[in-house]
Parts: C-alpha cells; sequence; structure tokens
C-alpha cells in the first residue's frame, strides 16, 4: 500500500470503530427498551386469554351487555399501541444496522481503491498500539454482519405477530429474548478494547 493510503485508511479504521461503539451503545439501550413492551405483550395475551376462558353469561357481569366486545377491543387496541412501539424501536434498531453498514462499506471501498499499491507487510504489520490492518477489517465485517443479522431476525419475528393471533403473542417474548446472543455482543467489545489504544492515538 502506498505511503500516503496507509494513514487515510487509518483514519478511516478509527472513524469506522468510534462509530461502532457509538451504535453498540444505542443498539443495548433500545434493546433495554423493548424488554418492558415484551413484557406488555405477554400480558396482554395472558388477558386476551382468560377472556376467552370466561363465559361472561355465566356471571354477574352477564348484566352488563357488550362487555366482552368492549373489553376484547381495549386488549386488542392496546396490544396494538405495544406493536406500534416495538416497530418504532426497530426503526431505531435499523438506523444503528445502517450506520455500521455505511462506515464498514466507506473503509472497505478505500481498501478496494488503493489496493493496487497494497503492501502485503504493510497490511499485516501490527504494533504495541495498533492491531493490523487487515485484523480490523475483518473484525469491522464481523460487528456488521452480527448487527445485521440481529436486525433481520427481530424484524421477521415482529412481522409474525398479529394483536389477534394469541399464541403468536404468547410466543413472542421468549422467541424475542432467545435472539439475545451475549457472546457476540462481548466479541464486540473485545474488539472494541483491542483498538482502544490504536483509536485514541493520533
Amino acid at each position: 500500500m502506498s505511503k500516503s493510503a496507509l494513514p487515510s485508511l487509518h483514519q478511516a479504521l478509527k472513524k469506522s470503530f468510534q462509530s461502532l461503539e457509538n451504535n453498540q451503545r444505542i443498539w443495548k439501550s433500545v434493546l433495554a427498551e423493548c424488554s418492558p413492551l415484551m413484557v406488555s405483550l405477554e400480558n396482554l395475551a395472558e388477558q386476551s386469554r382468560a377472556l376467552s376462558n370466561v363465559q361472561i353469561s355465566n356471571t354477574p357481569l352477564r348484566d352488563f351487555p357488550e362487555l366482552e366486545e368492549r373489553l376484547r377491543f381495549k386488549l386488542l387496541q392496546a396490544t396494538d399501541t405495544v406493536l406500534s412501539k416495538l416497530n418504532e424501536k426497530m426503526s431505531s434498531l435499523q438506523s444503528v444496522r445502517d450506520s455500521i453498514s455505511n462506515q464498514v462499506s466507506a473503509v472497505l471501498q478505500l481498501y478496494e481503491q488503493n489496493s493496487d499499491s497494497l503492501d502485503l507487510a504493510a497490511l499485516t504489520e501490527r504494533s504495541a498500539t495498533a492491531p493490523s490492518v487487515s485484523d480490523m477489517l475483518g473484525w469491522l465485517q464481523d460487528a456488521e454482519r452480527h448487527y445485521r443479522q440481529q436486525f433481520l431476525r427481530r424484524k421477521a419475528l415482529l412481522q409474525t405477530v398479529r394483536a389477534d393471533d394469541l399464541s403468536g403473542l404468547e410466543n413472542a417474548p421468549k422467541r424475542w429474548k432467545s435472539m439475545e446472543s451475549s457472546s457476540a455482543e462481548d466479541q464486540i467489545t473485545d474488539i472494541l478494547c483491542k483498538v482502544s489504544f490504536f483509536v485514541e492515538s493520533q
């Protein structure tokens, strides 16, 4: 790689890792905001299930006409509200995914533009404060893949959940939780530790 290309690639890598760190923080906070919404979904599904199992006509509440329809309507409305809030959170997760993808694409593009003058030694050289360029490019691609897959899985799950589908609502929180990948998140945190000296260096 030409000497002039290496500093600009280093700058682009630093920028990408700073962006990854910020976006990881946002991603975690959005997922934390989704947890109580998922609990609400489960609770509403349980209430709907209980309403279906009760014969209101056999209880003292039979004197209130249309009570069951009104209760069911309220539960459906509440469920729709929670689902729309979850879809708003998905928009935030999509922004994180897009931001990471754009940063990684920009670095890879810069790398490819300079690949003709690529010096393998410069690409694989490590120092006390900086991992090799090839390692860092690989780590960024791993992180980008993780967030892309996580987003697509969660989006696909929410697309299958409807307010009038009780079993889908009841299963959604467990399926959502099962998508958590603490090992992948720990790996990304580990990557950010490995590049911290490099990112802070001038």
